[in-house]
Formats: C-alpha cells, sequence, structure tokens
C-alpha cells in the first residue's frame, strides 16, 4: 500500500471516473477515493448518455481519449439520433443504457487501468502547506499525500434528501452525505453556497399498462457513441414509453403542495430552470392541462423503470395517489419515491480555465460541485481537470480548450466566467459556433490534441486520419462528376425536390438537403466503386461529407467570425493588473474584473457586467 501519490481524485461519480482515468493514462500514479466501489460512475437520475448538446460532449470526451463514450456503448439498450427532422448539423446522439451494466463496465475499466488505484473510504479534510494543498485525510484517520487533489464530490457535501417534511441526511438514496470538506473549504475563504435538484420514483414495469402509452423505439440502424467502435448491433433493444399528467393529476399533486419542502421554505437551495419538479410545473406552467412523461427502462434484466418528468418531493402518499392519476399507470407499484436533495457548491467563478482553484494552488474542483447538471457536464470537466492537474505537476503549459474548438470550452467558459445562479445545464444555445461543433467532427477537432497530450494512441490518430481521406475522396468524386436528367430525376421527383433538364455537376445535387449522398453515388458511373463506398463506416463517413457539402457557406463564415474572436483571446490581461487604478471602467464593471479576474480581453469581454467601453479602456491600458 502507497500513501503518495501524483494526483488524487475524491469522488466516485462521472466527473471522478474520467479525472481518475485521464490522470493515469497519461502516466501519473494516481487515487481515486469514493464512498462505494460498487457505484463508480452510478446514475442517480435516469438512466441516459447523451441529448440535445449533451450527446455532442460526450463525443467530444470520446475524442480527447475520455472513456464515457465507451461504457456507454457496452451498456446501452436502446440508441436514437435526435433532431432527426433538422439538418445533419444539428443532430444529437442519445442512449439508454442498462444502469447496472454502466457501473460495471466502468469498474471494469478503471480496474484495468494502469497507475490506478482505488480507495474506498470518505474523504473529510485537505492536507495544507500554506496555500497549496499536498493531500488529502479520510474518515478513518488515514492520510495520502500528492502534488495535486480534485474534488468531485457531486450532491454528496452536506447532502440533504427532502420527502414531504421529512429530511434525511444522504448525498443519493441509500448513500450518506460526505461532510468536512465544505466547512474548511468556507473557512479557508471559498465561497459556500447551496443547489437543489431531484429525482422521480422508480417503478415496477409490471403494474404499468404500456398498451396505453405511446411507445418510442430506438433507430432501427446500429450507431456508436465512441469513434473507435463499428456500429453497435444492441441485440435487445428496450423502449420507451410516453404519456401525459392531465388535469386530474395535477389536481392531486395541488391538494399536496402544503406539504412541499419547495413551496414551504424547506428547501433553501435553487432548483434547475430547465429541469424541474412536477410540483414546480403545475405551479409555474398553472395553465398547461398535460406535461408529458417519458417511461424509460432501467435495463435489460429488470421491471424497473424511471419517470422522466415527473421528479418530486412531495410526500410518498401524494406522489402515488397522483401517478394512479396518469395514463397507463392505474395501478402502478413504486420500487422506492422521488425526492429532492439540497448540496453544497462552490461558485465556478473561484476558478481558472483549467479549473485549479485560484485560492489553493494544485487543487480542482470539477462536476456538479461547480454548479452543473447531468452527467455529461460532469464527465467533461472531470477529464479537463484530470489532464490539468498532470500538466500542472508536470510544469507544462495547461490545455484549454475555446469556445470555437468544443462545447466543453462552452461549458467551462460559461462556468468560470460567468458564474452560475441555478444548476447549470448544456443547450446548443449557449454555443456561438455550434455548426462547427458537431457531434460528427468531434474527432477531427480534438483527436490530434488527445494524441498530443498522451490520451489517445497513434492507432486512434490514424482511424480519424482515414475518415478524413475517405470523406476528402467522396467530395473530389462529387466535384468532378457529373450527372445527366435521366441518372438522377427519378431519384429528385421521389424527394421532392426540382428536377433537372440538363447535365449538371453531381456536387451541386448533393448540396440539396433532400438528397442523400448514398443514393446520388449508386447513380454516378464508378460511384459506388471508390473506397469510401466499400468501407464498413460507410455511414459515418457519407454523413460526414454530406454535412460538409450542405453547410459549406455556413461553416466557413462561422470560421471567420471565429477566428476574429478567438484573437481577442490570445491578448492577455496580466495577473498582477490594479483594477483600481482604470478609474474610467464603470464601477460595476471593476467589481466583476476584481472578483473573476479574467485571463484574456475576450473572457473579460463575456462578463456579465462589463461593458464594451470598459473593454476598450482595457485594450488601451494594454497599449492596443
Amino acid at each position: 500500500m502507497d500513501f503518495k501519490y501524483d494526483i488524487i481524485v475524491v469522488g466516485g461519480g462521472h466527473a471522478g471516473c474520467e479525472a481518475a482515468h485521464a490522470a493515469a493514462v497519461m502516466g501519473a500514479d494516481t487515487l481515486l477515493i469514493t464512498m462505494d466501489m460498487t457505484k463508480l460512475a452510478q446514475m442517480s437520475c435516469n438512466p441516459a448518455m447523451g441529448g440535445i448538446a449533451k450527446g455532442q460532449i460526450v463525443r467530444e470526451i470520446d475524442a480527447l481519449g475520455g472513456v464515457s463514450g465507451i461504457v456507454t456503448d457496452r451498456s446501452m439498450i436502446q440508441f436514437r439520433m435526435l433532431n432527426r427532422s433538422k439538418g445533419p448539423a444539428m443532430w444529437s446522439p442519445r442512449a439508454q443504457c442498462d444502469r447496472q451494466r454502466f457501473t460495471i463496465e466502468w469498474r471494469k475499466l478503471l480496474e484495468q487501468t494502469e497507475n490506478l488505484h482505488i480507495w474506498q473510504e470518505q474523504a473529510t479534510l485537505l492536507v495544507l502547506e500554506g496555500d497549496k494543498v499536498v493531500g488529502v485525510e479520510t474518515s478513518f484517520g488515514t492520510r495520502f499525500r500528492s502534488d495535486a487533489v480534485i474534488l468531485t464530490n457531486g450532491t454528496f457535501l452536506n447532502g440533504l434528501m427532502h420527502i414531504g417534511f421529512q429530511k434525511i441526511k444522504g448525498g443519493r438514496s441509500g448513500d450518506q452525505s460526505s461532510t468536512g470538506l465544505s466547512e474548511q473549504l468556507e473557512h479557508l475563504g471559498f465561497s459556500v453556497e447551496r443547489m437543489k435538484t431531484g429525482t422521480s420514483a422508480r417503478i415496477d414495469g409490471r403494474s404499468i399498462n404500456f398498451s396505453a402509452m405511446t411507445e418510442q423505439k430506438g433507430d432501427e440502424e446500429g450507431r456508436t457513441f465512441s469513434y473507435l467502435g463499428e456500429n453497435v448491433d444492441i441485440k435487445v433493444q428496450k423502449s420507451c414509453y410516453i404519456t401525459h399528467t392531465n388535469e386530474e393529476v395535477h389536481e392531486e399533486l395541488r391538494k399536496g403542495l402544503e406539504f412541499s419542502p419547495l413551496f414551504t421554505g424547506r428547501i433553501k437551495g435553487r432548483g434547475p430552470r430547465y429541469c424541474p419538479s412536477i410540483e414546480d410545473k403545475i405551479v409555474t406552467f398553472k395553465d398547461r392541462n398535460a406535461h408529458q412523461l417519458f417511461i424509460e427502462p432501467e435495463g435489460l434484466d429488470t421491471v424497473e423503470y424511471y419517470i422522466n418528468g415527473f421528479a418530486s418531493s412531495l410526500p410518498l402518499e401524494v406522489q402515488l395517489k397522483a401517478l394512479r392519476k396518469v395514463k397507463g399507470l392505474e395501478k402502478v407499484k413504486i420500487y422506492r419515491p422521488g425526492y429532492a436533495i439540497e448540496y453544497d457548491y462552490f461558485q465556478p467563478t473561484q476558478l481558472k480555465h483549467t479549473l485549479e482553484t485560484k485560492r489553493i494552488c494544485n487543487l480542482y474542483f470539477a462536476g456538479q460541485i461547480n454548479g452543473t447538471t447531468g452527467y455529461e457536464e460532469a464527465a467533461a470537466q472531470g477529464l479537463m481537470a484530470g489532464i490539468n492537474s498532470v500538466l500542472k505537476v508536470r510544469k507544462m503549459e495547461p490545455f484549454i480548450l475555446g469556445r470555437e474548438e468544443s462545447y466543453i470550452g462552452v461549458l467551462i467558459d460559461d462556468l468560470v466566467t460567468k458564474g452560475v445562479d441555478e444548476p447549470y445545464r448544456m443547450f446548443t444555445s449557449r454555443a456561438e459556433y455550434r455548426i462547427l461543433l458537431r457531434q460528427d467532427n468531434a474527432d477531427e477537432r480534438l483527436t490530434r490534441k488527445a494524441y498530443e497530450l498522451g490520451m489517445a494512441d497513434i492507432g486512434r490518430v490514424q482511424r480519424m486520419e482515414e475518415k478524413e481521406l475517405l470523406v476528402k475522396e467522396i467530395i473530389d468524386f462529387l466535384s468532378r462528376s457529373s450527372v445527366e436528367p435521366d441518372d438522377v430525376n427519378m431519384i429528385l421527383a421521389k424527394v421532392d425536390t426540382n428536377i433537372i433538364s440538363q447535365k449538371v455537376k453531381a456536387i451541386t445535387i448533393a448540396s440539396r438537403p433532400q438528397v442523400e449522398i448514398g443514393d446520388l453515388l449508386k447513380c454516378i458511373k464508378g460511384g459506388t466503386e471508390i473506397d469510401a463506398v466499400k468501407s464498413s463506416r460507410f455511414n459515418e463517413i457519407a454523413e460526414s461529407a454530406e454535412i460538409k457539402i450542405k453547410y459549406e457557406g455556413y461553416i466557413q463564415r462561422e470560421k471567420i467570425v471565429a477566428d476574429k474572436v478567438k484573437r481577442l483571446e490570445g491578448l492577455r490581461i496580466p495577473d498582477d493588473i490594479d483594477y483600481n487604478e482604470l478609474v474610467s471602467i464603470s464601477t460595476e464593471g471593476r467589481q466583476k474584473l476584481k472578483r473573476i479576474k479574467p485571463s484574456n480581453i475576450g473572457q473579460a469581454g463575456r462578463i456579465s457586467g462589463v461593458s464594451p467601453s470598459d473593454v476598450n479602456i482595457l485594450l488601451m491600458y494594454l497599449g492596443r
């Protein structure tokens, strides 16, 4: 047993697992401390990964050498590509997972990772030397020393669960809360605040009338999250089901509002705006007489189901009565009730872009303790904290992704620049350059960076480069080929787009939104003989080529804007700048700049309360 490590990660959730894996893969001697080794990367809420913007994050994690995508592929029981009604640049992958299998696969992967050791116990204190962290102490008094520490405690810091008027200390149903660290950090000067989230009841599938609901099947064609895998053929794909609340449901819920910890002031933390509890919905949207619910399977070998859209902290009897008024749930039986949970988090403006704290050297925060919500957002932060902690220990340049490079860059920049006043959730609308940040090109954007970091091997790079060559082959072939009216008009008429009257370049036909490249290539002499078509990865390659052709103008315009903005990111602001001397900057601007301490002009301009004129004064001060 060794008590000295390069990196210590506290917390075995999605952030902690990605952080520990990244640090170990980069060659750092890493210790992951968790309170329960059987619940690594536990899906505490709904058993799914991905979704709008979140799916892009998982693909970015994979492109950077993280493993959330790989574990998702190994445990998925349904796959859907969302936003199919929109153009392919807006598509987002989502997978329903087997909850138990997801955790088992994570543990298997971590136990097979070199340089990584796991210790089961609660970490209660940081060991400090001046303003530098040098290790942690556990509840049994075990002391581990390290060069850097990453805290990824999720909802466990002073976690408090609510069901009606009942309050139970815990970080998750069945798990105790974590104490000691919040109090120590607050004593050290950190701003500690409270947030709230919640989950819904788990129900017995044998008591559900699925015939009264709308079945939602997964996509028929195989897909993967990881760029390493071929398409996953899900042998037994389980369906989700859609039903709705109604006025009877709402009336039962209203009867219980007097017992709601949310509306009686017992819960102090701010809840998620975009994933509210069902009681919050009926109060906020009182004119709506129905809310959509998704009945999601928990796994292949269980009859347990999750009710997406019915998170609640109302008393058990109120939850049960309301659920039995839902179509298809008239005889429902509950395995465990929904509950709300309050927990401590740290305002993320106290962090650098590396996720290292500004106050304590070599201490990193990642995941929900930074005010985020969602497995994907947590995993992304853990990955970046793991990478940057190793680089810091090795005295190397930090790894920071720009907003034009990734959703992960948008996520972290939003957190450390703007802070949070409610649980942060990623949306495509938060990204200025979302046509550049697609799910199909995360490997092209990030894999070479992963290789330079030591997170990806040469095989992954070669796989990505093969894809780039095959995509180029399709585009080049269509650019030099022509089609006659007799070749393509039948296809054009079938997809309801204008037929042609004379010979045209195939690329012009491919640029039409209704036309699929696979169908077009069959019409062109030699089109089915090119290497891209023969590749087992043809669907992935054709999709990427199609996006590049159809969105070329938008992509180029967005790149020009991104390049202009990126120049501002290169204008560094000295760490020792005294904003009090810059009296021409507005009072609010000076206050925000002093508190957040932006590292460059681009970040300064994104701070709420810092005006364009304030930025101009900064530019003049820097001699630009």
